[in-house]
């Protein structure tokens, strides 16, 4: 057997304010919609990985997310113009990350990361 996905999922009452957050300002495109589920999707190659933590590293909490783009200026960008507050960061990491953390609109901690 091989795992071929791992899928965050995230409870909420109100799905609508994934579609801004998650696609509109991060750039996910909304692969399915069904009313009580909408999954969003990079299009680019992705490994299945997740991770194990006592802290977030650098003395921060462990996020509940933690996602890599390609280009963390322009992420930091639409996060500061759609006035989502920066929790942590950004900072270059001992470990070879450049980093942020903000909460989405459900209150889960996210770190938003590009290798260096």
């Amino acid at each position: 057997m091989k795992v071929k996905r791992i899928v965050a999922n995230i409870e909420t009452q109100d799905i609508s304010k994934a579609k801004h957050f998650y696609g509109e300002i991060l750039g996910l495109d909304q692969l399915m919609d069904l009313g009580f589920i909408a999954t969003y999707v990079s299009h680019e190659k992705i490994a299945t990985q997740i991770s194990f933590l006592t802290e977030g590293g650098s003395g921060t909490p462990v996020p509940d997310l933690s996602i890599e783009v390609d280009d963390l200026d322009d992420a930091l960008t639409r996060i500061k113009e759609a006035g989502v507050p920066i929790e942590y960061g950004p900072t270059n990491e001992p470990w070879g990350v450049r980093r942020f953390y903000v909460r989405d609109p459900f209150g889960k901690l996210i770190n938003i990361l590009t290798h260096l």
